[in-house]
């Protein structure tokens, strides 16, 4: 095994899609528990917007590579790492920072405690789109929701890739999922995805709209990527006892908590970030099971909005910072 040349994208600065920069670099030799890809898809997720944009909390060094999400072909194993070979087809679970790995690149190193396989009618691309959102909605819903068989669900940015994640991971439970949107473009996509109903959320009340759903009681709970003033509704929305998961910060306005609807209704409000889940091995296992489960029978399908070249990196980053996808942004290497 030895060094080699390789292109992939770093960031010198933070700011816009501009401060991305393909760049001819190096990848080593992969350590301890690592193996070295040859990456043909990358999925975008919003992780990586925010840390090249300086709104995260944790800050990179400076020049910087970044990357959450990627499948392709195993290169070259490292030591100690057991069942997997040269020549495998794997997808990444991303159990780790966006910062950690430089996953927008055409190899690199990468952590075999995340592989897993990518079945043969999947392509790299559906793989790629795959595991940052089904993993996600699997966390919020499942690990950290408990939701359960009947219950009432309100998905917020629901047109995202996790949002017609968490819609599929809904069904498959035998939960009822309520697609939140900001207006009726979409609904007729949402609904054929699998939503209950869809409310856009600028132009109906989504309190009154939810409890004429819900026969008065309300959802049980409320998974919500975006925050802001809105947020204080979603409480309003939801049934007593019932839990708000709060996972993004799509809006820039300040998060508004309603104090006395949370402790008079006796109201849960949790946040989470997926790599600190599945730090643990056991919920790692969980959802590596689950997804690959759904994706084995077809209960849980990647939702891909628009396919990019990685010289293409700008554009696919400022697509998917428009809003206007209805899916996964990816970049095929």
């Amino acid at each position: 095994m030895e060094e080699r040349k390789t292109r992939g994208v770093r960031i010198h600065q933070f700011g816009g899609p501009d401060v991305l920069h393909i760049e001819d670099t190096l990848v080593g030799e992969p350590g301890l528990g690592e193996v070295r890809l040859d990456i043909r898809a990358i999925g975008l997720n919003r992780t990586e917007v925010t840390l090249r944009s300086g709104r995260s909390p944790i800050k990179p060094s400076l020049p910087a590579s970044i990357g959450w999400e990627a499948a392709g072909v195993i290169d070259e194993v490292g030591p100690d790492v057991e069942n997997w070979r040269s020549g495998d087809r794997v997808a990444l679970v991303p159990a780790y920072g966006a910062a950690q790995y430089a996953l927008y690149s055409e190899a690199a190193i990468a952590p075999a405690r995340s592989l897993v396989a990518i079945p043969d009618e999947q392509t790299f691309e559906q793989a790629a789109a795959t595991w940052a959102a089904f993993g996600t909605a699997w966390a919020g819903l499942i690990s950290v929701g408990n939701l359960k068989n009947g219950d009432t669900v309100l998905i917020s940015a629901a047109s995202s890739s996790v949002g017609l994640a968490a819609i599929q991971t809904a069904i498959r439970v035998g939960a009822r999922p309520i697609a939140l949107t900001r207006t009726s473009q979409k609904s007729d996509k949402l609904l054929a995805h699998g939503a209950a109903a869809v409310l856009a959320v600028e132009e109906v009340d989504v309190v009154q709209q939810v409890k004429e759903l819900t026969s008065g009681t309300g959802a049980e709970l409320v998974f919500d990527a975006v925050g802001g003033a809105g947020f204080s509704r979603l409480a309003e929305a939801t049934a007593t006892g019932g839990t708000l998961i709060l996972y993004g910060a799509l809006s820039a306005e300040p998060t508004v908590v309603p104090p006395f609807q949370v402790f008079a209704r006796d109201l849960t409000i949790r946040g989470f970030a997926f790599p600190a889940v599945v730090r643990n091995d056991e919920r790692l296992e969980a959802v590596k099971q689950f997804v690959s489960e759904g994706i084995l029978s077809h209960a849980l399908v990647p939702a891909i909005a628009r396919t990019f070249t990685l010289d293409e990196i700008v554009e696919a980053h400022q697509f998917l910072e428009s809003g206007n996808q209805f899916g996964k942004t990816v970049v095929s290497v």
